[in-house]
């Protein structure tokens, strides 16, 4: 019974699907040929942004036929809750030196901009060959500082979404799709 109860309110809290498992795969393949075009067999490193972006990355890894490594770095500006904390924190770093590769930052989604716009200054300081975003879900209402992505797969509403490595206090994120979550009502 209490599992049952359980699984209940875990599924009362996907409000509706936004965008469905077959939408992200065709958006992914688009994006693996944008980037097989742009570097035509130059090396590529691909960095996601964890935790949110690793089942988006592994897609798109999986998508493209250039040569590719990938690493890995962490920012928090969530902690627990819906609204970001304004303050962005980078608690894993790239591990190699980026000067000779052709980086591509993948980011499960741009919000109020803060994080990638701090990372993308952070990481153009260490002069890789080149440098572009792309990111799988993008929230321009609620853009605080001046950022955009090279690429983004879908713009959303301004709705908490879960869902495809995306979560909410940890939860959710192996969900094959993304969907509105179902904040309390107040």
């Amino acid at each position: 019974m209490e599992n049952t109860t359980l699984m209940q309110a875990y599924e009362e809290k996907i409000k509706r699907v936004l965008i469905t498992e077959e939408e992200i795969s065709a958006a992914i393949a688009r994006a693996g040929k944008e980037i097989d075009a742009i570097y035509d067999g130059r090396p590529i490193l691909l960095v996601g942004i964890l935790k949110g972006s690793f089942v988006f990355m592994a897609d798109v890894c999986r998508a493209v036929t250039v040569p590719c490594e990938v690493g890995f770095m962490c920012a928090k500006s969530y902690y627990e809750g819906t609204v970001s904390s304004g303050v962005v924190k980078i608690t894993m770093d790239l591990q190699q030196d980026i000067s000779n590769y052709h980086v591509v930052i993948l980011e499960d989604i741009v919000d109020t901009g803060r994080t990638l716009s701090d990372i993308v200054k952070m990481l153009r300081l260490r002069n890789p060959l080149s440098l572009r975003v792309i990111a799988l879900l993008d929230k321009p209402s609620r853009r605080l500082v001046d950022f955009r992505a090279d690429t983004s797969l879908f713009t959303i509403p301004d709705h908490f979404v879960i869902g495809y490595g995306l979560d909410c206090a940890e939860q959710y994120r192996n969900l094959p799709y993304i969907a509105e979550y179902a904040e309390k009502e107040k």
